[in-house]
């Protein structure tokens, strides 16, 4: 395969503390310094969310302000994307960051459960979320957590609601939503090929240690990889992960082993159909 390959690092998420792992960075600083290592190491996403002053997450535009103008100043060409997750807001205040106009934002399009709780996704709010990041020129990263979440994006897009095909991310591991399975995933990627095109790009995220193994499997099938502290805070069972830079390596050397390139800022954002900017 020659076709590049893009690394996202999802850098902090919602519920890691320094508690699971020291290196998880917590503050907009932490962040910064955190991703542009992941940056250095080969990561051409971020994937971001912020906390607040007691570590808490939060949807606060101002911090998701502060954060995307770190990033851009020390990270230039990185494609940022913003959360809107449902762990950090409740209602419109998930899409309260997408006035600011980051190059991606995540969009979860339907309903699922989480270890202890329901993630909701109410229709209204998906609705709402994606008219907000048309108008915003903001592109989705779908997060599909089940089969129907893709049928939603393919509905969503025929419809007008996503103006781009939209990017897919398959999220695997996630306690009581969809297992790490070699022959679901490989199902995912015939839907999605099958409902967008051959040519259409996707991702794939493993939560915990199925990191590296769905890592790996999105690699070799020609996807693309998501990595970083947000989703797994370990290099092994006895090894705590020593930066996001670390983790994003790991996908670098398997790019290596299936003989694909890691894809530059700028192949990234040609490949997703992004804005070019001029650092």
């Amino acid at each position: 395969m020659t076709n590049p390959c893009i690394i996202c690092v999802a850098i902090t998420g919602s519920l890691p503390t320094k508690d699971n792992n020291p290196a998880v960075p917590i503050t907009i600083a932490e962040q910064v310094e955190s991703t542009q290592e992941a940056f250095e190491a080969g990561a051409t996403i971020a994937h971001c969310h912020v906390r607040d002053d007691d570590g808490r997450p939060t949807s606060d535009p101002d911090r998701f302000a502060a954060l995307k103008e770190g990033l851009e100043k020390h990270c230039p060409g990185m494609i940022v994307q913003l959360s809107t997750g449902g762990r950090s807001g409740a209602g419109r205040e998930r899409g309260g960051m997408l006035p600011l106009r980051p190059d991606m934002a995540s969009l979860s399009v339907g309903s699922n459960n989480f270890p202890t709780r329901v993630y909701e996704n109410p229709p209204d709010l998906v609705d709402w979320l994606a008219s907000e990041m048309l108008a915003h020129d903001v592109k989705p990263e779908i997060e599909a957590f089940d089969l129907s979440h893709i049928f939603k994006a393919h509905q969503m897009w025929k419809a007008g609601q996503i103006k781009d095909r939209p990017y897919v991310q398959f999220v695997m591991g996630v306690k009581n939503a969809m297992p790490v399975d070699r022959e679901v995933f490989d199902f995912y990627i015939h839907t999605v090929r099958r409902l967008f095109g051959d040519d259409v790009p996707w991702c794939a995220a493993g939560i915990g240690a199925r990191q590296l193994t769905v890592n790996e499997w999105a690699i070799g099938a020609g996807g693309h990889a998501r990595t970083g502290l947000e989703d797994n805070v370990r290099l092994d069972r006895d090894r705590l992960a020593p930066s996001n830079a670390a983790l994003v390596q790991r996908a670098v050397d398997l790019c290596g082993q299936y003989g694909r390139p890691v894809a530059t800022w700028q192949q990234a954002r040609e490949i997703l159909g992004l804005r070019m900017v001029h650092p």
